[in-house]
């Protein structure tokens, strides 16, 4: 799931709409115990000069780094999930046996995400959702067996609010307005490209499922007197005339999903019968089909796994794991906490692939 940096057409309509309402390894000339400790990461360091040893991240004090990594992108929308590339300098290898872990540090929100290697310079991982706009700092932690977790790279990297963001918040908001969703209706008269159906309905069912919706909203609208089942137009309709196979699925799963189903607008037509009459053949499956399943599409998406009282998410496209929970007192990311976070983050994976091997 890689987030498109060009906005569709229809999000900056909507949005537009919405805004109207209110690396290499960087040894000092001389080699200390930290310094030799992350060398063990990289099989032929070449020596630079001016750059401080890294420290063991369990070791008091400020992290002192000692590589230089790139993210790329360098910013995600609130809602995460899309593709993070971390690229080290070619001419430092990093180890078979390495593991790498990344520290997104907000002013409120910390996130601890395992890495998937691509290449001996190469890493990626998944941006995580994050709950504001503001610029985080990124702790690269590698990690190998016999040898303490190393702070070894730090960049700034910066969550914004993007376009789908502002559209998914203008749904949300319009859900039983009958004067913002037939707004709605003339993004229908153009419609999406065919190759950019898949773009947009990725990015909006994301910004969507990480909006913190009120436990009364209700695809239908709040407002019960407008439950009478007289014709009007609802977010069911409007999400499967533009085919959006993956927000339709969302909406099914809250309130009021399977109502709108059978409701009709003033032209007489239902989600289902939109669904047939445009040819939307998997769409019209998952409104009809009594226990249908999640569409395909959804399982590119990172999900929430249910485990105590921290949030954890998996992308299982890239078997990436996130650990999401609330910073200390606004504090600088410090050696004691990236050890704990990855400690914990390791100790679920274990636990989950265990879960997953007595299930299968």
């Amino acid at each position: 799931a890689v987030c498109r940096a060009v906005a569709e057409p229809e999000l900056l309509l909507l949005s537009s709409w919405a805004r109207l309402r209110p690396p290499c390894l960087l040894l000092a000339p001389a080699d200390t115990a930290a310094a030799e400790g992350a060398a063990a990461y990289c099989p032929s360091p070449r020596p630079r000069r001016g750059a401080a040893p890294a420290r063991p991240a369990g070791e008091p004090g400020e992290p002192h780094v000692s590589w230089v990594m790139k993210l790329s992108p360098q910013q995600a929308p609130l809602y995460g999930d899309c593709v993070v590339t971390v690229l080290l300098a070619e001419e430092d290898k990093v180890e078979d046996d390495a593991i790498f872990y990344l520290i997104f540090s907000g002013s409120t929100l910390y996130h601890c995400t395992s890495t998937r290697k691509v290449s001996s310079d190469t890493l990626e991982t998944i941006a995580p959702g994050h709950d504001c706009c503001e610029t985080v700092k990124v702790l690269l932690c590698a990690s190998r067996e016999g040898l303490p977790v190393f702070v070894v790279a730090e960049e700034d990297f910066h969550f914004v609010q993007d376009e789908a963001y502002d559209a998914a918040q203008f749904l949300a908001t319009s859900a039983g307005n009958q004067q913002a969703l037939n707004f709605t209706r003339f993004l229908d008269r153009s419609g999406p490209p065919s190759r950019d159906v898949n773009s947009l309905d990725e990015k909006v069912a994301l910004a969507f499922r990480h909006l913190k919706l009120p436990a009364e909203w209700n695809v239908l609208g709040t407002d019960h007197t407008l439950h009478d089942g007289g014709p009007r137009e609802t977010l069911m309709h409007f999400a499967v005339r533009l085919g959006l196979l993956r927000l339709t699925w969302f909406l099914l799963q809250k309130p009021g999903g399977r109502g709108a189903l059978s409701i009709h607008n003033e032209e007489g037509a239902t989600p289902v019968s939109l669904a047939l009459e445009r040819g939307y053949h998997k769409l019209h499956q998952l409104l009809t089909e009594e226990n249908a399943g999640e569409p395909d599409s959804w399982s590119s998406l990172s999900y929430e796994i249910p485990y105590g009282d921290c949030s954890v998410r998996h992308h299982r496209e890239l078997d990436i794991y996130t650990l999401t929970s609330e910073s200390e007192s606004h504090r600088e990311p410090h050696g004691d906490s990236c050890t704990g976070h990855i400690s914990k983050l390791m100790n679920i994976q274990q636990q989950l692939m265990v879960r997953e091997s007595f299930h299968f």
